[in-house]
């Protein structure tokens, strides 16, 4: 089997912050950016809850901008220290300037986007505050940072 692109890079001594990695995906250029918001590995994670939330808030704030139509996929990741945003058409520093700007967006938000049984295969474990916090934490940490391949 493969050995996929998070996999060859040494998560030992990476901080807070956003790392980068270009791929070609079917001739298109596709640009990854890993939001990672705690350190791996060194003993706190997102909660489901701030995960879940911040996942809500943030994608319905990226898929509402300017950038919408290159916004690919944004969800968190399974080991629960950031998100993944999967972009097209966008540069490193666009994607960063795109951060910042919907990052203060969702701080600004009075609820969760797509609370309800309608809207969410798990509504009840969303929470303003706790996404709330976790993007205050984050946004002085939402620098570019470099990977360290294994």
């Amino acid at each position: 089997m493969k050995t996929i692109a998070s996999f060859s890079v040494d998560h030992r001594g990476m901080e807070p912050g956003v790392y980068f990695r270009e791929d070609v995906r079917a001739g298109v250029p596709v640009l990854t950016a890993d939001l990672r918001f705690f350190r791996p590995n060194a003993g706190r994670y997102l909660t489901t809850t701030e995960a879940h939330t911040v996942e809500h808030m943030l994608a319905t704030c990226l898929r509402s901008s300017a950038c919408a139509d290159n916004i690919v996929y944004f969800g968190p990741m399974g080991c629960r220290t950031g998100f993944y945003l999967v972009t097209i058409g966008l540069s490193e520093d666009a994607v960063c300037r795109l951060l910042q700007e919907t990052i203060a967006l969702s701080l600004s938000m009075e609820s969760v986007p797509g609370a309800s049984a309608e809207s969410c295969g798990n509504y009840r474990d969303l929470d303003l505050r706790d996404g709330v916090e976790a993007l205050q934490a984050f946004l002085p940490k939402c620098v570019k940072r470099a990977y360290k391949p294994l």
